[in-house]
């Protein structure tokens, strides 16, 4: 009894000491964190009683289900996955443009493009001059490379509210000029933007168009702030620009 109690203990300290169970662990722990800071309650539990399993099932199904196609293009405001079945309950019943409009919104945040253009269109059916759909649906076209198309929406929307979604419709309209290669015009477009906002989006797309009209002072400028504001902004905005952080680092590097 005493050598299998013996054994038992060795088991389990090289158990303890195994790098694969270390590494299973810690990931086990940043997925867990990751579910809890999502509210997403039912997937921390899964995780918990599921040890191993149920992280990589949450890593493949939920983590890994975050935005690509959108990331650094987000809309403002956030997105819930559970209300995706709410909304579609609500249009079902009332078919009112806005519920299309808003299930369109959380498809964009989830990069599920074409899923999000056919909600905007339908919103736009029952309601043709909404300015938020408009704006959503020519970042939707976009965002899948589509920027003739984009652009009537968009430059619609900036002639009426300038400001629109806290300059992002603005900043949309910048991308798709630049797209169609109107660079000056995208120049002037970013430069509005930056009279009122400090987005890093805004500052290392500008960047970008300087070098390639070689403007290298001018790009180094933009790319300086971004840097030089990175380490002093909220979390959540952190994590937003993290894309861009990334990019004006590598961008600096080519123009000095």
């Amino acid at each position: 009894m005493f050598a299998i109690a013996l054994s038992d203990l060795g088991s389990l300290s090289y158990l303890l000491t195994s790098p694969v169970f270390l590494l299973v662990t810690l990931f086990q722990v940043w997925m867990l964190i990751d579910a809890l800071r999502r509210k997403e309650w039912l997937w921390a539990l899964f995780i918990l009683v599921f040890p191993g399993f149920g992280s990589f099932w949450y890593f493949f199904q939920v983590y890994r289900g975050a935005p690509t196609a959108t990331r650094g293009f987000e809309l403002p405001g956030a997105f819930d996955r559970r209300r995706i079945k709410e909304l579609q309950a609500q249009i079902h019943h009332l078919d009112k443009a806005h519920h299309y409009s808003q299930l369109g919104d959380i498809y964009f945040q989830q990069g599920k493009l074409a899923k999000a253009e056919n909600c905007y269109r339908s919103a736009l059916e029952r309601e043709p001059q909404d300015l938020d759909t408009r704006a959503h649906l020519g970042q939707c076209l976009l965002r899948q490379k589509k920027p003739a198309d984009a652009r009537p929406l968009l430059e619609g929307v900036c002639a009426e509210d300038p400001k629109h979604d806290y300059g992002h419709s603005l900043m949309a309209l910048a991308e798709c000029l630049a797209a169609l290669g109107e660079i000056e015009l995208a120049i002037a477009t970013w430069q509005r933007v930056l009279e009122h906002h400090t987005y890093a989006r805004a500052r290392v797309q500008l960047a970008e168009l300087y070098r390639t009209q070689r403007q290298p002072d001018l790009a180094r400028a933009e790319l300086k702030e971004v840097l030089d504001d990175a380490p002093h902004v909220p979390a959540f905005q952190r994590k937003r620009d993290k894309v861009w952080v990334r990019r004006a680092r590598r961008l600096m590097r080519q123009v000095t």
